[in-house]
């Protein structure tokens, strides 16, 4: 299991989505609507990605793969990744990520949609 760093970056987007997440549900049972809203299906579904990478960045789930458009922050010579948050969906939202700054950490760089 890996101990999660966050970059402010990502910690703002992670918090973005939880609240959005929470707003919509509390709109949805101000309505006494049962089905959940996209956004907590969105949140949901990035929560679930990073509890897998948590326990195991190889997850076949997440499909990560090394991404060159953001620079390690600790060494240059070092990779990023990208994991799926979600797959085979408009706008689909990825997780950036790398390992360190020290052994068994791994750090959030960023919570995105893909463009």
């Amino acid at each position: 299991m890996f101990k999660m760093v966050w970059t402010p970056e990502a910690a703002r987007n992670f918090r973005a989505l939880e609240e959005a997440a929470l707003a919509a549900r509390a709109n949805r049972q101000t309505k006494k609507q049962t089905k959940s809203s996209k956004v907590e299906g969105l949140f949901k579904q990035v929560h679930e990605a990073i509890a897998k990478l948590e326990q195991n960045p190889r997850h076949p789930g997440l499909h990560t793969h090394e991404y060159n458009g953001i620079p390690n922050p600790y060494d240059k010579n070092r990779k990023v990744f990208e994991a799926y948050a979600q797959n085979k969906t408009p706008g689909a939202y990825r997780i950036f990520w790398c390992y360190g700054p020290a052994r068994q950490q791994l750090t959030i760089l960023a919570i995105t949609p893909h463009l």
